[in-house]
């Protein structure tokens, strides 16, 4: 009997010790949570951007077709990903060319919305922009508010939105880490005046929108310098100033000016194998501003180099690609001083800036 007797202590003193617990349901009540209080100013300012800019900014997807094997039939759809803004109440939306490049089929999510079909209106591959249109309008739509690019200055805080590996509305702030980038886009051309930040930009925050503390649209973001492919805090945005000048002729002409002077050059690589630093003429168009002032072709036939253009304005060039930016920020209808080096000689030649896409 004495071994009953000491089994039912033992239960009897478990049940005392679970009691409480009992008591309370089976499990400890969860901690009471302390007052947070309001959030910072800054916190705050930070919080009103978001909401403010936020509804602008659009999740771009597009599909594209890509051979697969040696027949014209072996064909399959691949899909692509990027970021835009809204750009105004028609429906106009903007990114970057190379989101929308090669696309057959191109749909825009605004917001919490349904993906709403759009069509390509515009693009400029030489400034890595493009504009497609929605072919929905919502009657909500909210364009980006515009900034300037002019006055910023490094150390000022910025913030970008866009769909990093598809993650949508992302926030990421920094601050301009520098000013005056050249940033190449096509074979032989760069854009002038290109903003560096260390906000975290990665795949997909392509063609999204740059902001400053205001809330406006201050550079479209469009490169990473980064060998690993993600954010290593270099990134690179299209100035708005340029940005505003290129998308009104998108929507109107489906293509962009571009500033010039009647040339061909020589091909960079070439150029540089012989040692040359600068543009060479390799030809000069008739009835060019280059040609009336009197730019001189190398000559193939005597095997003799013309004139090397080595300077724009004062700013010093070594390929094509830095002088096309130098004639873009001269702009089209000006007139700039070209420092041209002809048999040793270096002189100063006056030459017009036209579009050479009319």
């Amino acid at each position: 009997m004495k071994k009953p007797l000491l089994l039912v202590a033992a239960l009897l003193s478990a049940a005392a010790v679970l009691t409480p617990w009992a008591q309370r349901g089976g499990a400890p009540e969860p901690r009471a949570v302390a007052p947070r209080g309001p959030l910072q100013p800054q916190e705050q300012a930070l919080t009103a951007l978001f909401d403010a800019t936020a509804p602008s900014v659009a999740y771009i997807t597009t599909e594209r077709l890509e051979r697969t094997g040696v027949f014209l039939s072996d064909l399959s759809v691949s899909q692509g990903a990027g970021s835009a803004f809204v750009w105004d109440m028609a429906g106009h939306v903007v990114t970057n060319y190379h989101v929308v490049e090669g696309a057959r089929g191109v749909t825009v999510q605004l917001d919490a919305g349904k993906p709403i079909p759009a069509k390509l209106v515009g693009v400029a591959p030489d400034y890595d922009l493009a504009v497609v249109k929605l072919t929905q309008v919502p009657r909500d739509l909210k364009p980006i508010p515009l900034g300037t690019s002019r006055d910023l200055r490094v150390g000022q805080t910025v913030y970008a939105i866009g769909n990093p590996f598809g993650f949508s509305r992302t926030l990421t702030t920094g601050i301009v880490s520098a000013l005056d980038r050249h940033l190449p886009t096509t074979e032989y051309r760069e854009i002038a005046g290109a903003i560096q930040t260390d906000a975290a930009i990665n795949p997909g925050n392509s063609g999204g929108p740059l902001l400053d503390s205001a809330g406006r649209l201050i550079g479209v973001n469009t490169a990473i310098r980064s060998p690993s492919g993600g954010s290593s805090g270099v990134g690179f945005a299209i100035p708005v100033d340029l940005v505003n000048r290129v998308v009104p002729q998108l929507i109107a002409r489906g293509k962009a000016s571009l500033p010039g002077v009647g040339i061909r050059a020589l091909d960079p690589m070439i150029a540089a194998r012989v040692g040359i630093s600068g543009v060479v003429v390799a030809e000069v168009l008739r009835g060019s501003p280059a040609a009336e002032a009197g730019l001189v072709p190398l000559n193939r036939r005597a095997g003799t180099l013309g004139d090397v253009i080595v300077a724009v304005n004062g700013r010093p060039v070594e390929q094509m690609g830095t002088f096309a930016a130098e004639l873009d920020r001269a702009g089209i209808d000006s007139t700039a001083e070209l420092t041209v080096v002809r048999d040793g000689k270096e002189r100063k030649v006056r030459v017009r800036v036209v579009d050479v896409q009319r």
